[in-house]
């Protein structure tokens, strides 16, 4: 007798079947990581293609190389240079630009691809049948919902009810309704509501959660991605200033997923991985808790992605910094001042009046370690701009009246500058020896085995650097898989 077919097959086969009917061919985590190997046919198509449609091809621009306009490919990918005059450091600060990425315009989309394309080409997922859930601070749940309309399926959004308003307008465009946007109490910092959401609507065997804290894949991507992208932009910067070193990697933790990337500029370069954190809520640096508005970081607690044991130091950045640099950047006044009384380019001061909260985090992290360092002009950071300030422009008045008491000129304009960019201080940074390293591992704990339900086995073989290698050689499998699934829906 023939056995009946395992529920995974049968769900794989309707998977394929759907991608058929709807014309979908999925790109494999090395084309992301070189655009320049997706196959040319693919590439003419794009150019006709608006970056903010629910267009399949769009996924072939989920990569770091998409030019300004995101319609074209560079040879390096978008990034700025952030020179003394502004920073005050001699170490270069070199920041990846995620407003390029298609349909959101942040490079959580890459994430969202990652979490949801491994399970689908192995059956895990039915697109005719399940609906995708997105738990999030507001770019990754936006990215995954992007993902699922393109992959013909329902994406549900969970984010606290206090993100930005843009994120909410963007979310009522590219849902399917009311119903697929779940608003959770708080804002930033709360993340256990989000799980509490989560966990609720995964009663229903109809929704499956892919928690961008937890699915390794966020981790691998970044690595894969993020980091070659981040290595190719090294060696594009050294061909220039043969000298060049890279000193360390910058992120802000969210999910953790893009401090995989500096474990791959560890690797190559010996780059340290520097975790950034809010102060308000300084979880990793303290033990502790709190709200902030440096919106798209996630706090609270470890995400079990992140790779603490191989991560060198923490910092902490204050809301009212983030806060007082998106209003002098964000301003007319501002902007005049920089280039008045700073000598900022035009292209450059554009450039920064485009980041957002998560970016300046990140730049100024990235001051304040190379200070900390004694980094001198041979030794680069890098360091990422999750999204751009597009995302935040409902936030500028409030901020203004907040920090500025109703008035933003020159003035205040020089005062943020000094207060917020200009001291360079490092009171709120440690270096991780062993013991700092367990300790901010063993927080986790509470999170993962207690709450969430992770065996302590699996909590507890994340400690070792073996572990986190052997995940790489899972790169390649999937990419098999999409092979595989992609030339029998175009069978």
């Amino acid at each position: 007798m023939t056995s009946a077919p395992s529920t995974e097959s049968a769900v794989r086969r309707r998977a394929v079947e759907h991608a058929r009917r709807l014309g979908l061919r999925l790109p494999t985590f090395a084309e992301l990581a070189a655009p320049e190997t997706i196959a040319a046919d693919v590439r003419s198509r794009l150019a006709a293609v608006d970056p903010d449609a629910a267009d399949a091809l769009n996924l072939f621009r989920v990569h770091w190389f998409n030019a300004a306009d995101r319609r074209g490919c560079v040879e390096l990918p978008g990034h700025v240079v952030l020179p003394r005059e502004l920073t005050g450091v001699a170490a270069p600060i070199v920041v990846l630009l995620g407003e390029r990425f298609p349909m959101i315009g942040a490079h959580k989309v890459l994430a969202a691809y990652a979490c949801l394309v491994p399970r689908l080409v192995a059956g895990g997922f039915d697109p005719t049948a399940q609906r995708a859930v997105w738990p999030s601070t507001g770019n990754y749940c936006r990215g995954g919902v992007a993902i699922s309309r393109i992959l013909g399926c329902r994406g549900v959004a969970v984010l606290p009810e206090g993100m930005s308003a843009e994120r909410f307008e963007w979310l009522a465009r590219w849902t399917s309704g009311p119903d697929d946007v779940v608003r959770t109490p708080g804002s930033e910092s709360n993340v256990k509501e989000i799980y509490d959401a989560c966990a609720e609507l995964e009663r229903d065997p109809a929704n499956v959660v892919f928690n961008q804290f937890a699915e390794l894949a966020n981790h691998l991507a970044h690595l894969a991605i993020t980091g070659t992208a981040a290595e190719r932009l090294f060696a594009g910067l050294r061909r220039e200033h043969p000298a060049l070193e890279l000193a360390a990697f910058v992120s802000a933790t969210g999910s953790a997923g893009t401090l995989g990337a500096g474990d791959a500029l560890k690797d190559a370069h010996g780059a340290r991985i520097v975790a950034v954190e809010a102060l308000e809520c300084p979880t990793l640096l303290y033990n502790g808790f709190g709200a902030h508005n440096i919106q798209g970081i996630g706090d609270k607690h470890v995400p079990l992605v992140h790779n603490v044991m191989n991560t060198d130091v923490v910092l902490a950045i204050s809301d009212a910094s983030t806060d007082a640099l998106f209003v002098l950047c964000g301003t007319e006044v501002g902007r005049r001042w920089l280039a008045r009384e700073r000598g900022l380019d035009e292209g450059l001061v554009a450039a920064l009046a485009r980041l957002g909260f998560s970016g300046w985090c990140n730049v100024l992290a990235s001051t304040r370690l190379a200070h900390h360092l004694g980094l001198g002009p041979d030794q680069a950071v890098f360091t990422v701009a999750t999204d751009g300030a597009a995302l935040y422009a409902s936030e500028l008045a409030r901020l203004v009246e907040q920090r500025f008491g109703g008035r933003f000129d020159a003035r205040a304009a020089e005062r943020a500058f000094a207060e917020h960019f200009a001291r360079l201080d490092w009171e709120h940074l440690r270096e991780l020896d062993a013991r700092e390293r367990e300790r901010v591992f063993n927080l986790g704990y509470f999170t993962w085995v207690e709450q969430r339900g992770v065996s302590l086995a699996d909590f507890e073989v994340r400690r070792g650097q073996e572990f986190w290698r052997g995940l790489r050689r899972r790169l390649a499998e999937w990419d098999a898989g999409i092979a595989a699934f992609n030339a029998e829906a175009e069978a």
